[in-house]
């Protein structure tokens, strides 16, 4: 089923047919498309997730629907609660950061898969330019159903990541870095060309769909 409307058809069959709403993107939508959008969903009971949310329009949404909850370091919104028999992660999902520049990018994941029930490890700031750091965290990293690794720069982290563990490692480029790193394209370049086999890259600053992924990589 598809509400049409005038500038926007949200699909609220997604959650029935893959276990996770359609999310709100609100980066380049007015304040007022976006509260009509909740509207429309809300009325489904469909829980709702808005992405890439500014204070402004959190407050708009909160002003509206008391209920609504600002995770601010991951720029969503989120309404409404999962059912308790929803599908979630056998073990755990660790979201690994290169730097703490990549941090917002890293919560956007973290608090996605939260939402969706699993339990999530976070690793911050053990990029490879002090490599010792991450090892410290082996046993946690080997142990996930799932690692998100999040890094601008150079982005070899991923890769570093990949052939310590035994799982799926999604990589996801930021925008993070000077001059050359153009905009995450250089990370984005190297985390596709990754010699680690286990290693799949999504979008630059693209948390949200590695949360996703992360989340039904764990739940099979």
């Amino acid at each position: 089923m598809v509400l049409k409307y005038k500038f926007a058809r949200p699909d609220i069959e997604r959650y029935k047919r893959q276990g996770f709403p359609e999310a709100i993107y609100c980066s380049g939508k007015t304040t007022e498309q976006v509260l009509n959008i909740v509207g429309r969903i809300k009325k489904t009971g469909v829980p709702v997730i808005c992405t890439r949310a500014d204070e402004n329009i959190y407050r708009s949404v909160k002003k509206k629907y008391p209920g609504a909850k600002h995770h601010k370091s991951a720029r969503l919104i989120t309404i409404g609660q999962y059912p308790e028999t929803r599908r979630v992660s056998k073990s755990y999902i660790c979201v690994v950061t290169a730097g703490t520049a990549d941090i917002p990018v890293a919560e956007e994941s973290a608090v996605t898969c939260e939402i969706l029930g699993d339990k999530v490890e976070r690793i911050y700031d053990v990029g490879v330019a002090g490599i010792h750091r991450l090892f410290e965290h082996e046993e946690k990293l080997v142990n996930a159903s799932c690692v998100v690794v999040c890094a601008g720069m150079e982005g070899a982290l991923p890769s570093i990541v990949g052939g310590l563990v035994p799982c799926v490692v999604i990589g996801v480029p930021t925008s993070v870095g000077y001059g050359t790193n153009l905009g995450g394209f250089s990370a984005l370049l190297t985390m596709l060309n990754s010699c680690a086999a286990n290693v799949c890259v999504v979008n630059i600053d693209d948390g949200f769909g590695a949360g996703i992924s992360a989340h039904l990589i764990g739940v099979r």
